[in-house]
């Protein structure tokens, strides 16, 4: 072979195996984001998300992209947004919400999902056991379902004067709604209450509930676990303040903005939680492996001034009780 020529093939090469090397790069991992809400209320869940993706070394735009499907509340284009995302090919599907997770189980069988539902997803389909889910799916549960009754007896120790209560449920999510309802029913009975089930699936119906609480005289209101109530907690709270109803949410943002309890998980470390799980999967971890975490804490939380402004004294079994007082 000439000098020349083998000059000319060494160079071929140095510049071949720079190539190559870049070839054998891993693409930046994409996260899909199934949302049932708009972006502002969703980033309520986004933030804590990737605080949780950031523990484990994962930024936006840095080393992992996002792709964020949100319906804006019209669960019926969750299938749709589910359906793109697996077109998309993302890496894991990061959702919260039954309505969410229930389009994203339909939409495939292959493609890592990881929730965040107040329901239980054994009894759902969801996964196979809570130990060992078995598919393609794991998450967390907080399952707020079994929290409806415990709402409506801690407003009964509130206002024990209360003979009739009413309960906001979303019917645009309708597994959740009935299982609240029947929950609800079953617990006004063995209190013996009388029980007004209430619907809004939107904000301008919250006005008009919260009339027909007032209407109906109920002497407090119970506000069902849901991501629709969640994104809109602090708009119920004022409502609740302004009509001067007590009122119990799941939420801590209820209380903040002039509710008077909520009872529920510190739904922060939950949403923190998927992004540790989405973490996990993305360095290898499968979902059949990973059990599904159940928030075992539930807080109880009193805001003082309501109570006062509505003229109720706190017990003092529930003052032993509770884990935060807002002044």
């Amino acid at each position: 072979m000439r000098r020349r020529e083998f000059i000319t093939l060494l160079g071929g090469v140095a510049v071949a195996w720079p190539l190559d090397a870049r070839a054998q790069q891993p693409a930046m991992p994409v996260i899909g984001w199934l949302g049932s809400e708009s972006r502002e209320a969703e980033d309520l869940r986004i933030v804590p998300f990737r605080q949780g993706l950031k523990e484990a070394g994962y930024s936006e735009g840095q080393n992992l992209a996002i792709e964020y499907r949100l319906a804006e509340g019209q669960y019926d284009r969750l299938p749709a947004l589910a359906a793109d995302l697996v077109r998309r090919q993302v890496s894991v599907i990061a959702l919260t919400g039954l309505p969410a997770a229930l389009a994203a189980k339909a939409a495939t069988a292959t493609i890592p999902i990881v929730f965040q539902i107040a329901d239980d997803p054994v009894q759902l389909g969801l996964v196979a056991s809570l130990g060992r889910p078995g598919g393609n799916i794991t998450g967390v549960t907080s399952l707020h379902v079994e929290v409806a009754p415990k709402l409506l007896e801690l407003l009964h120790e509130m206002v024990p004067s209360a003979t009739a209560m009413a309960l906001l449920v979303n019917p645009a999510n309708s597994v959740r709604a009935e299982s609240i309802t029947r929950e609800g029913q079953d617990a006004a009975r063995r209190l013996g209450l009388e029980l007004h089930v209430l619907h809004a699936s939107g904000e301008r119906e919250f006005d008009a509930a919260f009339a027909s609480s007032v209407q109906l005289r109920a002497g407090a209101l119970a506000i069902g676990s849901d991501s629709f109530f969640f994104s809109r907690s602090r708009q119920l709270g004022a409502l609740a303040f302004r009509h001067a109803i007590p009122a119990i949410c799941p939420y801590r943002e209820f209380v903040a903005a002039g509710g008077l309890m909520s009872y529920g998980t510190n739904t922060v470390n939950l949403y923190r939680q998927v992004g540790v799980y989405t973490s996990r999967i993305l360095k290898g971890d499968k979902p059949a492996d990973l059990p599904v975490e159940q928030a075992a804490k539930l807080d109880l939380i009193i805001n003082l001034k309501a109570a006062r402004t509505l003229a109720l004294d706190v017990p003092m079994s529930m003052l032993m009780r509770v884990d935060e007082v807002i002044e």
